[in-house]
């Protein structure tokens, strides 16, 4: 379960003052396949990285798993990101000169996992993802899909509990981008990890089992909806 409760962000540029959230609350059970969406500037990434452990709140407080994480210092927030949370990117974010299979290896080698055990679930999720074959690819030799398939697998190789995808379908086509929901969500039923999108892409947001709508630092709106 993810607590928000009465958040508040703000962000001085120059002599600019921007309330990128405003009394934010909202809850989030385990499971969930959930968008937070909102134009530019609604304040969903602030969100997404709050709950990611990236920033810290001005105010309120925000509970992951009865630990109030807003309250942790800078390395209790490295901690616990490194231990409980996955994270996905639209610019993927993955280590050029590394391999597929070293790309997601490397979050299990940080953590001290042993080295037959990594093989093993790294070769595993791999499979999972459908990228049998190009374990030994560097992501300039492969497409945006199958380097957002590598990212995938990294967020799900240490079995978090909980996915945060910023922009995930971006830098996709339409038919790339469905196919990479499709995975996630394919996931998210296998694993019952809770997976939260910041978006402003329809498609994602008619994906996803919960509706937040952000609009000038506030929720708008909030439905839950069938999935596909």
């Amino acid at each position: 379960m993810i607590r928000v409760e009465q958040v508040d962000k703000t962000y001085h540029t120059g002599d600019s003052v921007v309330r990128a959230l405003r009394n934010v609350s909202m809850h989030i059970p385990d499971g969930q396949f959930i968008s937070i969406a909102g134009p530019s500037g609604s304040g969903k990434t602030t969100l997404l990285n709050l709950i990611g452990c990236i920033d810290s709140v001005d105010k309120g407080e925000i509970w992951i798993d009865d630990k109030a994480v807003s309250t942790l210092g800078k390395h209790g927030k490295t901690e616990f990101r490194r231990s409980h949370l996955g994270f996905i990117f639209q610019t993927y974010n993955l280590i050029p000169v590394l391999t597929a299979y070293e790309n997601v290896a490397f979050v299990l080698s940080i953590l001290s996992v042993p080295e037959e055990e990594i093989k093993e679930r790294t070769l595993r999720i791999l499979e999972e993802v459908g990228l049998k074959g190009m374990e030994q690819r560097r992501p300039d030799k492969l497409s945006g899909g199958q380097q957002q398939r590598i990212a995938i697998a990294r967020a799900l190789i240490k079995h978090p509990k909980i996915v945060l995808a910023d922009e995930p379908t971006a830098n996709l086509d339409s038919k790339t981008g469905k196919e990479i929901l499709a995975l996630m969500k394919q996931m998210n039923q296998r694993y019952g990890t809770t997976f939260v999108f910041s978006t402003h892409d329809q498609m994602v947001m008619d994906y996803a089992g919960r509706l937040v709508q952000l609009h000038d630092g506030q929720i708008v709106s909030d439905d839950s909806r069938s999935t596909q």
